[in-house]
């Protein structure tokens, strides 16, 4: 007989703790969203991508300081493909002669400087793709809602949603208050958060839903964090080594996914944390028990097999 008792971490017991961190979490991105914004890519504001090959690796940093002396405003420099090749993004409608200007700000006729690229974004494009964006994220939501709904109780999925808004509004407000670009790479790294955070909020949905009906236990406290400790080193492995994948991509990946890079390791970071707490939290929170999970009794069973 195997008398060594496992040890079970007291999640639930630090959830008021949790709570108030996600509180304040929340609301300084709320606040951040709602005065200062976020810096909005090309992508969503209209401008002009000017793609430049250089004759030998060229310096980004010299480049900003180029076009930023010759008058451009907030300029956005990356290298695209190679160290040889360089995308320029500057926003606001573009004049005659724009590319020129460019040119003749970075080559200053020393350099024999390929223009390769002229592409216009106007702000109508920009309106729409944001539009689009929100709307797309909106209804990822609602799905998602709609099938954690199916799949297990309503109470699981107001508990998976609550994690989902929770880490969309926590990468948003990270922007915010980095004031790091946001595009439409980084819009395509929150969906993806959004899709990270819903499988492992599925994986503890499951297994608090198993345990409900295998433990004879009445106290849902306990249910809960029996059923995060056996989903702990599975969570912990999944998130590190995805950590591992993102950190590659931002060290080494180049500028062009940086942004996308840092919206996900914010995202796995928050989601993995909301995975544990805020959808358990909500759980406990909604007075889940066991009786919620059973089948609804059909009227006359009592009397079923009697001749």
């Amino acid at each position: 007989m195997n008398t060594k008792a496992k040890k079970i971490i007291d999640f639930m017991g630090q959830r008021k703790l949790a709570a108030i961190f996600s509180l304040l979490l929340i609301i300084g991105s709320i606040v951040s969203l709602s005065t200062k914004g976020m810096v909005l890519g090309l992508d969503f504001t209209g401008g002009t991508q000017i793609e430049v090959g250089y004759p030998e690796s060229a310096n980004l940093e010299d480049i900003r300081n180029q076009l930023s002396n010759a008058g451009f405003d907030n300029p956005v420099v990356v290298h695209f493909g190679s160290e040889l090749d360089v995308l320029i993004r500057l926003q606001g409608k573009p004049e005659a002669g724009l590319s020129d200007s460019v040119l003749a700000a970075l080559g200053n006729g020393s350099q024999a400087l390929d223009l390769r690229r002229v592409d216009y974004v106007g702000p109508q494009v920009g309106e729409e793709l944001r539009e689009d964006g929100g709307l797309g994220m909106l209804t990822a939501l609602a799905i998602v809602m709609l099938y954690v709904a199916i799949r297990f109780q309503y109470k699981f999925s107001l508990g998976a949603v609550a994690a989902l808004v929770h880490d969309v509004i926590i990468t948003l407000g990270f922007f915010s208050v980095s004031g790091l670009e946001f595009d439409l790479t980084v819009l395509a790294a929150v969906l993806a958060v959004v899709g990270y955070s819903l499988n492992d909020t599925i994986v503890v949905s499951d297994r608090i839903r198993e345990n409900f009906r295998l433990l004879r236990v009445s106290d849902s406290k306990a249910v809960i964090n029996e059923s995060l400790t056996q989903t702990l080193g599975r969570t912990l492995i999944t998130s590190i080594t995805t950590l591992l994948v993102l950190l590659a991509l931002y060290f080494f990946g180049g500028e062009l996914i940086h942004n996308f890079a840092v919206a996900l390791i914010v995202g796995v970071l928050i989601g993995t944390y909301s995975s544990i707490y805020v959808a358990a939290n909500i759980l406990l929170s909604l007075g889940m028990t066991r009786e919620d999970l059973l089948p609804p009794e059909k009227e006359g069973a009592e009397f079923d097999g009697l001749p």
